[in-house]
């Protein structure tokens, strides 16, 4: 990605998009994940060609009223982690940039590579997840 590219889709992000942690199953740890909403689908369909992800179509209870919208989920770790490091330091929302480099600087401490958490490592992942919602 080059770096106007990363700038270009910073700019997304801090307007449309999310840095969250999100489970994907019920009874999983949160993990990264960005998300970006938008009427535009050839925007998300041109930031998907860069990050990967998926497209997922929201359903439009009133067509007559409002266009269609659709939402790109960047959710694999490595995805997830290429993208924050080439966007964080064009992020300008300081609530998007500090949730990045928590994720950046902390993930990977406090989640092991086989999923299998010691007391103390869940009480690690738990507290990152605490601090990470109060950012």
């Amino acid at each position: 990605m080059k770096d106007w590219e990363a700038a270009y889709i910073a700019g997304i992000i801090d307007g449309e998009g999310s840095i969250t942690l999100s489970r994907m199953h019920k009874s999983e740890h949160r993990r990264p994940c960005v998300t970006i909403s938008s009427t535009d689908l050839e925007l998300l369909n041109y930031i998907q060609t860069l990050t990967g992800g998926t497209i997922i179509n929201k359903k439009n209870y009133k067509p007559e009223k409002h266009k269609n919208s659709y939402t790109l989920n960047i959710k694999t770790k490595g995805s997830v982690m290429a993208l924050l490091a080439h966007i964080t330091p064009y992020l300008r929302i300081s609530n998007k940039r500090e949730r990045a480099l928590w994720i950046l600087e902390n993930y990977d401490k406090v989640t092991p590579r086989n999923g299998k958490y010691s007391s103390e490592m869940l009480k690690k992942k738990l507290q990152f997840e605490d601090f990470f919602f109060k950012l």
